[in-house]
């Protein structure tokens, strides 16, 4: 539908910190929520943190609860992902995604398209 571009990966230590951006051309984002997965070498992709669109609600995966926070900016043109305390199991391809909320057992967050992916390896 539109354009997802992520910014912000790199190579940082344990411990360290980094803050992922996601934007659409500058546009603002006009999906219900907002989210980031990531994909580490050989394994599937899996669920990091979602908001909605407004902000109002956050989710996030157990893993990284306490560490990475989620967050859009008043102009609803930038999603981005603070990572704190990074650990070398953190290491994979982020994605952003644009989607919607879903429940079944529990909430989901339900992607509907994608941004390429950014690197982050967490590496002494």
């Amino acid at each position: 539908q539109v354009q997802l571009v992520e910014s912000g990966g790199g190579l940082v230590e344990p411990e360290g910190s980094l803050r992922l951006s996601c934007g659409a051309s500058g546009r603002t984002f006009s999906s219900d929520a907002m989210g980031w997965f990531r994909q580490a070498p050989g394994k599937e992709r899996d669920f990091v943190a979602a908001l909605t669109s407004n902000g109002g609600s956050t989710v996030y995966a157990e893993s990284v609860k306490g560490r990475f926070t989620v967050s859009i900016d008043d102009a609803k043109t930038m999603m981005s992902l603070q990572m704190n305390a990074l650990k070398p199991e953190d290491t994979a391809v982020y994605f952003c995604a644009a989607g919607h909320f879903s429940y079944s057992d529990q909430l989901y967050f339900e992607p509907d398209y994608w941004g390429q992916g950014t690197q982050v390896t967490v590496s002494s």
